[in-house]
């Protein structure tokens, strides 16, 4: 015979539900028991029989259990409580910071010259105050840049200077190099006798001719 399925509500009849109370409670306290033995749990196990009959189990002591679950509680709590503050705090600061934002967009809008037309006298002349304030600050900091740009420039032009310098004395010395080596090549007697040229007389003709007139007249 297949056993149907409990439903899950008061039994109304006292003597069943008795039984079914008695048959459950025995269950469960073995359950409790088969638990804490299979896998080394702590467990306590409090029922009151509808007539405030009190059964438990405990596997250790049942007053260290509650202590333990107390302390949980109270650990529990504690936690809580803490990150429940922990949100509030940045729940408040995130709204400061919409604020913020919102504030910073807004002078962003005047700055930029938006949104003008609910600014009273004293407004205006604030904003133009702070942008002449930052004017001043780009002036000041473009005239920095531009005189890091010179003194970079400068110091470069006194590098290619040194540079130029350096190769011209190079090559001043190889020319210096050159010109000896070729005075080396020189011979001895053409140093010494400059004009070695001899001036040397040409005939042509015939013999007789030329050795008459080499004659001196008499």
């Amino acid at each position: 015979m297949v056993r149907g399925k409990t439903q899950m509500r008061r039994i109304e009849n006292a003597t069943s539900r008795q039984v079914t109370f008695s048959k459950r409670r025995n269950g469960l306290l073995k359950k409790a028991f088969e638990l804490s033995v299979l896998c080394d749990a702590e467990v306590a196990l409090i029922i009151f029989s509808p007539r405030s009959k009190l059964y438990e189990f405990a596997s250790s002591s049942m007053q260290e259990t509650i202590d333990r679950y107390r302390r949980h509680t109270k650990d529990t709590q504690t936690i809580n409580k803490s990150v429940e503050q922990n949100m509030q705090h940045l729940r408040h600061e995130a709204a400061n910071m919409m604020k913020k934002i919102e504030h910073l967009e807004v002078s962003k809008r005047k700055l930029l010259g938006e949104s003008l037309g609910a600014c009273s006298l004293d407004e205006l002349q604030q904003i133009e105050q702070q942008l002449e304030s930052s004017v001043i600050k780009i002036r000041a900091r473009k005239t920095q840049v531009f005189k890091e740009q010179i003194d970079k420039l400068k110091e470069k032009e006194k590098a290619l200077v040194a540079e130029n310098a350096r190769l011209y004395e190079k090559c001043g010395i190889q020319l210096q190099h050159g010109a000896n080596e070729h005075r080396s090549e020189i011979s001895p007697f053409e140093e010494s006798n400059p004009s070695s040229d001899v001036e040397t007389e040409l005939f042509i003709g015939p013999p007789e001719r030329r050795t008459k007139r080499l004659t001196p007249p008499t």
